[in-house]
């Protein structure tokens, strides 16, 4: 079953995806301008993930994608310590690619 509609937490993106999007405002080579809006929006895609296909896309795909992936790895239960070593296994060996996202995700709590 197919869904529409869409949620932003920046009004400068716009989608015509057929699917729901959510937008969070997080500059390239930085980390999310609301980090509790962040933490919301990933949580409830680690929780869809579970029973349907959820998909965590930047501009280059390893910077902020990366990171948002380490999270997730988080809220499922790899050590924080562990995540960005996971991510960099399991998805793209450049994946969170700044210091201060690789402390982001050590920092995060689940």
């Amino acid at each position: 079953m197919a869904r529409t509609g869409r949620r932003s937490f920046s009004r400068a993106h716009v989608t015509d995806t057929p699917w729901e999007s959510v937008w969070l405002r997080w500059p390239d080579f930085r980390l999310p301008a609301d980090r509790d809006t962040a933490r919301t929006v990933l949580a409830e895609a680690w929780e869809r993930a579970a029973g349907e296909r959820v998909e965590v896309a930047c501009g280059g795909g390893r910077g902020r994608t990366g990171t948002a992936l380490a999270v997730l790895a988080v809220l499922d239960g790899v050590p924080a310590g562990e995540a960005v070593a996971y991510v960099r296994r399991h998805y793209d060996r450049h994946a969170v690619e700044t210091p201060w996202q690789r402390r982001y995700v050590r920092r995060f709590t689940a």
